[in-house]
């Protein structure tokens, strides 16, 4: 423990973002992280508690007050050691993660928490920028081989420990760069691209064998998931050449909103918008781009997904936004002595959301839902709604309250409802309930499927989640994996 008074003694100390005016004009990253001074004041905050209940917060388990100790005592090398013993990927997790380590953080049962994502963002840009971070090659080959399908954070991360412990690692990607919904779902001004590639060199050089541009079986032809595929390959084929293949697609089915004038054009997947401005931003020639300039803009759905529809909106040059959420406004500050540990329910408001009302775009609106899409000439032109309150559990229409909403563009932002049905069905493998792999993590083969020598792991396994339960579940799967191979593992659970 850094200073045993640190956390009476000095204040949160918060991120700062570069000016609305000058960030709005780029897809860049905005967030000034901590210095050396900052980073170590708030690890000073850490009560290094007899039980930190920051580490059970943390999906991947990150050994929180360790790390923040040996930043208070500017031991940042040991700091990015001890990082990198739970987290493959901290650079992802100390800039998009929400951080659910902060709300079990002990301080803020009636304080704020300690600054634990940027103490982590810190600690890892650190790491590149002295030279520390460095590809871990394995002393020994096991002669095994394995295919991992899907190149998101899950299958990055099972690639790499896989790697690690000697076996033969293919990285299979359907699009025309690996990082899955890091590439192509998360804005540029949230996490620029390059972090991702150099991950990717740091796994070649490691030994993984990428290969993008790959679909394993066929997306189904009415499919809206974005596909720059030039090969396809066979489960079959790939269960012949690898001793075990793990599958780690995302889920990328979006939820649709089937309501009236649903076939009106104007109307899109937030998955359809959002990935055509990352290819732009990455130098890519799109013909007919979707874009919001000068557009009354709806985005449907209250999440990440539809901020991140907003932030791009917003740089787009939209004429307004109007963001709908169909559940009653949150409160702004969470109960703590109910909720905490666990993640609580607060209105959360993004930067995106900030720099869209500071420029007087935004608009957003709790408690509505869409009865019907209304347009002209066969492109929408507004969304008609109506309130909505919730009694015993089930949403109720509010008489009188229905009216029209100028729309020239609209979102559906609404989350994922499973993944993409035609990989896992082209393996054979059984599906629970809501479409994702079923495959267990309990019996000796965790992470096993129904059929032979095939796992599941990631969102293809729990369904949309966390970039950081991502990465654990890669881990996880990759331990079961090299276990099922060589008969036990020594790769972390």
């Amino acid at each position: 423990m850094g200073k045993v008074t640190g956390f009476m003694e000095i204040e949160r100390i918060e991120e700062g973002y570069k000016p609305v005016p000058e960030r709005v004009k780029h897809y860049k990253e905005f967030v000034i992280g901590l210095d050396d001074k900052q980073a170590k004041d708030q690890s000073a905050r850490c009560m290094d508690c007899g039980t930190p209940f920051c580490n059970n917060g943390c999906p991947v388990n990150n050994i929180i007050p360790d790390f923040n100790d040996l930043v208070y005592q500017g031991d940042w090398k040991n700091a990015i050691e001890v990082l990198h013993s739970t987290n493959n990927f901290p650079e992802f997790t100390g800039r998009i993660c929400p951080a659910p380590c902060e709300a079990a953080c002990v301080v803020n049962v009636n304080g704020d928490a300690v600054g634990i994502k940027s103490i982590e963002h810190a600690i890892i840009d650190k790491a590149w920028s002295e030279g520390w971070v460095t590809p871990q090659v394995p002393k020994h080959k096991t002669g095994k081989k394995v295919a991992v399908v899907g190149s998101g954070p899950a299958g990055m991360a099972a690639a790499q420990q896989l790697a690690r412990v000697g076996h033969d690692v293919t990285l299979f990607e359907k699009n025309d760069r690996i990082g899955g919904l890091l590439r192509y779902g998360i804005p540029d001004f949230k996490m620029e691209k390059s972090h991702i590639d150099r991950r990717a060199k740091q796994l070649q050089a490691e030994g993984v064998t990428i290969r993008t541009g790959v679909m394993v079986g066929e997306l189904p032809k009415d499919s809206k998931v974005t596909n720059w595929a030039v090969e396809t390959i066979t489960p079959e084929q790939l269960k012949k050449d690898f001793d075990a293949v793990l599958l780690t697609g995302g889920s990328e089915q979006s939820r649709d909103l089937p309501a009236p004038g649903r076939d009106l054009a104007g109307i899109h997947f937030a998955m359809e918008f959002l990935p055509q401005q990352n290819k732009v931003n990455a130098g890519d020639k799109l013909k007919d781009q979707l874009r919001a300039d000068g557009k009354h803009v709806v985005v449907i759905g209250g999440g990440d997904t539809g901020s991140d529809c907003v932030g791009t909106s917003t740089r787009h040059g939209a004429a307004a936004v109007v963001q709908f959420e169909v559940m009653p406004m949150p409160p702004e500050q969470e109960n703590k002595p109910l909720v905490w540990p666990y993640w609580p329910l607060k209105l959360r408001t993004s930067s995106s959301h900030d720099e869209s009302a500071e420029k007087g775009l935004l608009k957003r609106e709790f408690a509505i839902s869409t009865k019907e899409f209304v347009g002209e000439k066969g492109h929408v032109t507004g969304v008609k709604t109506v309130r909505v309150e919730w009694k015993d559990g089930k949403m109720v229409e509010v008489a009188g309250t229905e009216e029209t909403i100028k729309a020239d563009l609209v979102l559906l932002a609404m989350g994922f409802v499973n993944p993409v049905s035609t990989v896992l069905d082209a393996f054979g493998v059984d599906k629970d309930a809501r479409g994702n792999a079923k495959a267990s993590t309990e019996d000796a083969g965790g992470y096993a499927t129904n059929v032979a020598k095939v796992f599941a792991a990631g969102d293809m396994r729990r369904g949309q989640s966390l970039v950081v339960w991502a990465i654990r579940e890669g881990r996880q799967a990759a331990r079961a994996v090299d276990a099922f191979l060589m008969g036990v593992s020594d790769l972390p659970r």
